[in-house]
């Protein structure tokens, strides 16, 4: 869901569907394969518990019954079960950390066919009826597969075979597999990269295979849409011709083709209203009855690749149904139309790892600042530039000494780069209300000279090997910079000593000469990310060079060599021409290529010989030596020569961490202190610089002499809301304003702290040390930066075949800041499994992405995941899962306002309430957000609301100690965080309950508890102060009077800065 909010760019890009292989040094390569053969689903490193089980109610239970009818299999919990067709004590077949589910009795009785992950990741199995000898059909590692039938003799499988392309929903295909295995064949072709496609069943003739398929009109995934109209249909499939039919379709959609022994019928699940119900369809006829209402909701408006409905079965009589519903098994008699339950009892042990959590230090005097941008390296390697929190420094390599290029404190500064003969530097500035310039400085330091004509937003500078011209972008700019100044955008020229700028090409990134003054190299992105060349006139534009997973391109100096970043590693090779574009990428045979990081890296420049490379992740500048890399060499010095890794300068330093001086009371109102359900009336809190020094009642703590009193009589005081899954551009193009309206919005309602769960790396951290250092004001920013993505996107996929791999990625992030990272629907379960431990060795928390995938949303339970992000897609969950779930420390962030499995909660907002017209929200954000969103709006039944049953299910969890947090999602800014809290009180929370959710359940979920969350003696000054009592009235919570963050307060209709202080805010572009 999350990945709505990637770097526009680079969203657009690789449209590739397979992985592919990076070479890694010798040894390298030598560990992975160790690791591949030695890690087991089964037996992941980790830390364990066991958890005990002890059921009669059941989530999402797959069923079938055996051809004698006198069995029952099911799967609950990812393990398999058998038990008599009467019921009572199950018997478990198949239990494991590995997760098994679907399970299907072959026509004869004696095998059963199922899914498992027991070699890293979804595939189809076959067992013997008694859970022995059991073996995989299919060993698929990334087109993974699930839902197994037999065909009528009992020789072949079919499944739903799955395909990620650019976007991790994917899209489904049916496969034909003989049982004793083998590479399969396709029995039908997915139309599209997203729209869904399984349930796969044979007639039993043999002759047809029924599926399902998302039919709803276009060939992108939408979550939130109408099932009343109809979403799946039923389709039929003829084996000898391949002509494929719909057989069912309509209002309330058609899933689950369930067809009878004798061929007549076939059994399906539609929606009437908002209801699931079991219906009955004539082969013969068309006639469709209602045999049973009151199914378990389906996921229909969800993305549910295991099924769209658990499987169930008709008894080989066909006089009954059996199937799931409302966490029991029924037995359907399809003439009377009367059910009647099948009990059931199961008692097992899960072995599942402790969640990981770690206390992180926010209360710091300094801190380390790692996210150090654009390091370039002069051309005698002597000097590093590079830009940290807005300003450009300039450090000796061999001294260490380091200082400012310029003193200027007016504007930030971004994107140095040297001149070829090192006396120079350019860069771009910002103001938010000058915008943009491009200025030229002396390497030594002082003042920049400004060499553009016009304002603008700007980018990318970079000189020409003659020193005479400069080459850059021009962006138009996001919704957080000012519109102004932002007419055709592109790459430009200008004279280095200033004139008129001339546009060369429209198209492009990463500006840049080799050896020629007259022609330039851009990177592009498309199917493939690509290197063209083209001449500062506009003319003879060639495509160079393409990859599938490139994401930089350096031309060297004397236009010999093209270093390139792919997943996140350096690569080098010869540069020539062809005509026509040239394949590259660490596997390429065409030309030498040679990888010179072990460890990841970005931003590529070269030194003025040619001979040295540079590149950078976070505080660390590395080096590595290209010099006669290419040479011809004898057998004999081929044999002799020894990788060695790259050079290695830190590069970050100390800043100090902004902490106000002084003395705030706030005094008479009601502290709602989220220490327990503690509520203090006519309550003090006192605050002394940055933190909480005394709590009590009035006439118990005295106020300070000199204190500033806030008199809070007739309001509330509470934490400051911490957003546990904000989404929201902290920068645009790299380009951090000096007011982002954004943050102003959250902060004007009472949210202190964000954790940003998928955001640009480089400008958030960056955006978050700035906000560390006072020199922007926001909440506390957080964030697990770029997400490790499982599907196929240049500069996001993070393949994992090892643990190492997942070091990798861990240590990339963490680099830069980041105390958790996001595995985004990593297809493999092992994967998910090596990126926990690799999190856990380094102390980084995983919070995963929920996907809508219940299956695998259990197994991150039981993996020791920090939290679930997004909802659990059921429309409740039952004893199994609770029971599971009570026994792990993992928290539960639902993302209301996105929920899955029917209309986002969002909406309701927009449907009930003139959001347009809010007082706060319309103040900071721009009219042309908000009010196209908002005013002209759909409405629906309320029932029709599913974030009532998926706060309902939070609400339960929550009951039993397990840690629910609110998250907005980026839904609205800041209000997003308030309808989060108001959404749980629908669900059945009290205002304390929900102030809970958003306060010190997710700073404790997140590793922060010790420090925000609450209004306890000794934590950080976050709080606000709400109009009214809140604990009688949670819709009260937007009415935020002051906000307070780390001790700084704001009066937060303005939210200019007051108390101690006196600093107003500048206005916002779009303020009159």
């Amino acid at each position: 869901m999350s990945n709505n909010h990637l770097k526009k760019s680079l969203v657009a890009a690789s449209l590739a569907l397979i992985f592919a292989g990076s070479p890694a040094i010798a040894a390298d390569k030598k560990e992975t394969k160790e690791e591949k053969a030695k890690w087991s689903v089964n037996a992941p490193q980790g830390e364990f518990i066991d958890a005990n089980i002890n059921v009669t109610s059941g989530t999402w239970m797959n069923i079938d019954v055996s051809p004698d009818g006198k069995t029952i299999i099911f799967d609950l919990l990812g393990d398999i079960y058998s038990m008599p067709i009467s019921g009572g004590e199950a018997k478990p077949l198949m239990t494991d950390i590995a997760w098994q589910m679907q399970p299907t009795f072959s026509p004869d009785g004696k095998y059963i066919a199922f899914t498992s992950d027991e070699n890293g990741g979804d595939n189809l199995w076959i067992m013997k009826a008694d859970g022995s000898e059991k073996k995989a059909v299919t060993n698929e590692t990334f087109r993974l597969l699930n839902s197994p039938a037999w065909s009528p003799d009992g020789d072949y499988l079919i499944g739903r075979k799955h395909f990620t392309g650019s976007r991790s929903l994917g899209a489904g295909e049916v496969w034909l597999y003989h049982k004793t295995g083998g590479s399969g064949a396709m029995l039908t072709k997915r139309p599209n990269q997203q729209k869904d496609l399984g349930e796969p069943a044979y007639s039993p003739d043999g002759k047809y295979v029924y599926f399902s398929q998302d039919a709803t009109p276009g060939k992108t995934f939408h979550y939130s849409k109408d099932s009343i109209k109809g979403i799946y249909k039923i389709k039929r499939l003829e084996l000898e011709t391949g002509e494929i039919k719909t057989i069912i379709s309509g209002k309330g959609g058609a899933i689950r083709p369930t067809p009878s022994a004798d061929g007549k019928y076939l059994a399906f699940v539609s929606r009437d209203d908002f209801s699931s119900n079991l219906y009955l369809y004539d082969l013969e006829s068309g006639e469709q009855s209602l045999i049973y209402e009151g199914l378990e909701r389906d996921m229909q408006e969800t993305w549910a690749i295991h099924g769209v409905y658990p499987t169930i079965a008709w008894t080989p009589d066909d006089k009954e149904i059996v199937f799931w519903a409302g966490g029991k098994i029924h037995k359907l008699d399809v003439k009377s139309k009367k059910a009647s339950e099948i009990p059931f009892a199961v008692n097992t042990t899960k072995k599942i790892q402790k969640a990981l959590r770690f206390q992180q230090d926010i209360n710091q005097d300094k801190f380390d600042v790692k996210m150090l941008r654009d390091v370039e390296v002069s051309p005698d390697g002597k000097k590093a530039v590079f830009e940290a929190m807005g300003h450009i420094y300039v450090r000796n390599l061999k001294t260490g000494k380091m200082k400012r290029l310029t003193k200027q404190k007016d504007h930030f500064e971004f994107n140095p780069s040297f001149s070829r003969d090192g006396k120079k530097i350019v860069y771009v500035t910002w103001d938010d209300k000058k915008l943009g310039s491009i200025r030229v400085a002396s390497s030594r330091g002082g003042k920049g000279k400004v060499v553009s004509k016009v304002q603008g937003k700007f980018v990318e500078p970079s000189f020409s090997p003659d020193g005479k011209k400069i080459v850059y972008r021009k962006i138009s700019g996001g919704s957080i910079l000012d519109t102004k100044w932002g007419l055709e955008p592109g790459i430009y020229v200008i004279p280095s000593k200033g004139g008129e700028a001339k546009l060369v090409t429209d198209n492009g990134l990463q500006p840049h000469f080799g050896d020629r003054s007259d022609r330039i190299y851009v990177t592009r992105y498309g199917e493939k990310t690509h290197l063209t060349r083209i001449d500062l006139d506009g003319q003879n534009e060639k495509k160079l060079y393409q990859g599938k997973f490139a994401t930089e391109y350096k031309v060297s100096p004397d236009g010999k060599h093209l270093a390139f970043a792919e997943r996140f590693k350096v690569f080098v090779t010869p540069l020539v021409e062809r005509g026509s574009v040239i394949d590259t990428g660490p596997k390429a045979k065409n030309f030498p290529v040679e990888q010179l990081s072990v460890r990841a890296g970005e931003g590529i420049n070269w030194n003025a010989k040619s001979n040295e490379i540079y590149w950078s992740l976070g505080p660390d500048l590395y080096q590595a030596s290209v010099s006669n890399l290419f040479d011809l060499k004898s057998s004999d010095e081929d044999a002799k020569e020894e990788k060695t890794e790259a050079k290695s300068t830190y590069l970050g330093f100390e800043q100090k961490a902004d902490k106000p001086s002084g003395t705030v009371a706030f005094v008479g109102g009601k502290v709602v202190t989220m220490e327990g359900d503690a509520v203090i009336d006519n309550g003090v809190v006192i605050v002394e610089g940055n933190q909480i020094v005394a709590v009590g009642k009035q006439g118990d703590v005295q106020v300070p002499k000199g204190a500033k009193v806030i008199d809070i009589a007739g309001k509330s005081i509470m934490p400051g809301l911490v957003d546990a899954h904000a989404h929201g551009p902290q920068g645009s193009s790299e380009i951090i304003p000096e007011q982002n309206w954004e943050n102003y919005a959250g902060l004007a309602l009472g949210v202190t702290t964000i954790h940003d769960p998928s955001n640009d790396t480089t400008e958030f951290f960056a955006a978050s040390e700035m906000q560390k250092a006072g020199k922007i004001v926001a909440p506390r920013l957080y964030s697990t930066g770029t997400i490790l993505y499982g599907a196929t996107v240049a500069g996001y996929t993070s393949h994992v075949d090892s643990l190492d791999d997942a070091k990798f990625h861990i240590e990339r992030l963490q680099k830069v800041g980041a105390f958790s990272v996001k595995s985004y629907n990593q297809p493999r379960r092992n994967q998910r499994q090596q990126f926990v431990q690799a999190a856990r060795e380094a102390k980084v928390m995983v919070v995963p992405e929920g996907g809508s995938l219940l299956q695998h949303n259990l197994t991150m339970v039981v993996d020791g995941h920090t939290t679930l992000e997004h909802s659990i897609p059921t429309a409740a969950v039952y004893e199994d899962i609770k029971q599971l779930w009570k026994q792990s420390e993992m928290a539960y962030t639902p993302t209301l306002g996105v929920a899955y499995g029917g209309i986002w909660g969002e909406n309701y907002w927009y449907d009930k309430t003139e959001v347009w017209k809010h007082p706060r929200l319309s103040k900071y954000v721009p009219s042309e957000i908000l009010d196209p969103r908002s005013m002209r709006r759909t409405t629906a039944p309320h029932h029709h609301y599913n974030h009532v049953n998926v706060a309902t299910t939070a609400k339960e969890l929550q009951d039993l100690g397990i840690l629910v947090n609110s998250g907005g999602h980026g839904q609205r800014e800041g209000l997003a965080m308030h309808w989060e809290m108001w959404m749980m009180a629908q669900g059945g929370m009290s205002p304390l309950q929900a102030i809970k959710t958003a306060t010190i359940s997710p700073a404790t979920a997140l590793g922060l508890g010790e420090q925000v969350g609450s209004i306890k003696v000794g934590k950080l000054a976050d709080l606000m102060v709400v109009d009214g009592d809140i604990t009688k009235d949670i819709r009260l919570s937007d009415k935020v009077s002051y906000t307070m963050i780390n001790g700084r307060l704001y009066n937060a209709e303005t939210m200019n800065e007051i108390g101690n202080y006196d600093n107003k805010r500048d206005k916002f572009y779009f303020e009159k």
